[in-house]
């Protein structure tokens, strides 16, 4: 991983990042889009026992620094991608999932749910989107009221990650008036009575996600994140921190579609020499790797913006977002063309590489909401 030697980067991210990778290559777990549970569960353990989950909290619930770094995730993050896009996913939910706690539980949250998150046995979701409240976050109509000392939630979450898998949901509720003010997040073990999920969905590239629905779902009060009313500040500071991360997997499933792609070029023999010979193909090639260290460029400037103690970074990791998903969705599908009718067959890492980057110019808000944030926020100064 050669951007570790940029100077976003401290000694620290590059022993993570080279250990990370050298882990990597001894690891035994391998994908099975056939039961992606059980492939999640199983990078969730490995990653646990081998202490990478402690990049995910902070260092009073055993993390390895006292805030949430974001380099870290951004390097864990994109390493993974590059090896398992279920790699990714079990490492990045573990630090969403739990991230509201992390930044804004109580102690007494923090210590339930943060050590188990580290050790793997408490998988984490993060329960935002519904049906017709997915970008306009503002319009979530799961409401949570008030009953002495506990609050009962009803409402369906969907496209929920680790739906199905998790131990733990963070559910966003509204608990007063209409629009973003009203809105509250609550810490929700799966197993609570009311408290189902009722679909699994399908996609291109599998991975535990389906709906949530929560019917008289009695919380404790103390399972509150943070005041009542001040969900919606506690979700936008928790994807402040994790957008940028996306455009950090992204950039991962690039790199690795670009290294396959140079490899390939220079091994695929035709016309009496090799693939690399095009000036097409060089053409390719060269647009794949400065959209790589382009967006290598944005991601890790949000990381180490936001590490070095910028309250918000909304511009900065909506731009990292869009460029490397929209840039890892361009690399991604000219190693397919690259590869011909190889590109195409299922078990090519490219073709894996090609329905895995796909998801990412969607969640975590669409790359069109990443456009309309950079404008707002240039527009209001």
């Amino acid at each position: 991983m050669s951007f570790v030697r940029w100077p976003f980067f401290d000694d620290a991210h590059r022993t993570f990042a080279g250990d990370l990778e050298r882990w990597l290559r001894a690891a035994t777990v391998a994908d099975d889009e056939r039961d992606a549970d059980a492939s999640t569960r199983a990078w969730v353990r490995a990653l646990a026992d081998a202490g990478w989950l402690r990049a995910c909290v902070p260092r009073s619930a055993g993390g390895v620094r006292d805030h949430l770094d974001v380099r870290t995730l951004c390097i864990g993050r994109e390493t993974l991608a590059a090896r398992s896009a279920l790699a990714d996913f079990a490492f990045a939910m573990q630090g969403l999932g739990s991230a509201p706690i992390s930044l804004f539980g109580s102690d007494a949250l923090a210590q339930a749910y943060l050590p188990r998150v580290v050790d793997g046995t408490c998988i984490a979701a993060f329960a935002l989107s519904e049906r017709e409240a997915g970008s306009d976050v503002a319009a979530l109509t799961t409401a949570a009221r008030r009953d002495g000392d506990a609050y009962v939630i009803d409402g369906e979450k969907s496209w929920i990650s680790n739906a199905g898998i998790a131990d733990c949901y963070v559910v966003f509720a509204r608990t007063g008036e209409s629009g973003a003010k009203g809105l509250t997040a609550f810490a929700v073990d799966a197993a609570t009575p009311g408290c189902t999920v009722t679909e699994r969905i399908e996609t291109i590239s599998p991975h535990p996600l389906g709906t949530v629905r929560l019917r008289d779902c009695r919380v404790s009060a103390t399972q509150r994140i943070g005041e009542e009313g001040a969900g919606f500040k506690i979700a936008m500071a928790t994807l402040d921190v994790f957008r940028s991360t996306v455009g950090a997997a992204a950039l991962g499933f690039a790199r690795r579609a670009l290294e396959e792609s140079v490899a390939h070029a220079a091994s695929r023999r035709l016309f009496g020499g090799t693939l690399g010979d095009l000036q097409l193909t060089q053409a390719a090639i060269a647009a794949m790797a400065t959209d790589v260290d382009a967006s290598a460029l944005l991601v890790y400037r949000a990381a180490w913006e936001k590490d070095s103690g910028a309250a918000r970074v909304t511009r900065e990791s909506a731009m990292a977002k869009w460029f490397a998903t929209e840039a890892a969705g361009r690399v991604c599908d000219r190693a397919v063309q690259l590869f011909g009718g190889r590109g195409v067959t299922r078990g090519e890492i490219v073709e894996r590489l090609y329905r895995d980057v796909r998801a990412l110019r969607i969640y975590e808000g669409a790359s069109e909401i990443q456009q309309v944030v950079i404008a707002k926020q240039l527009l209001a100064r």
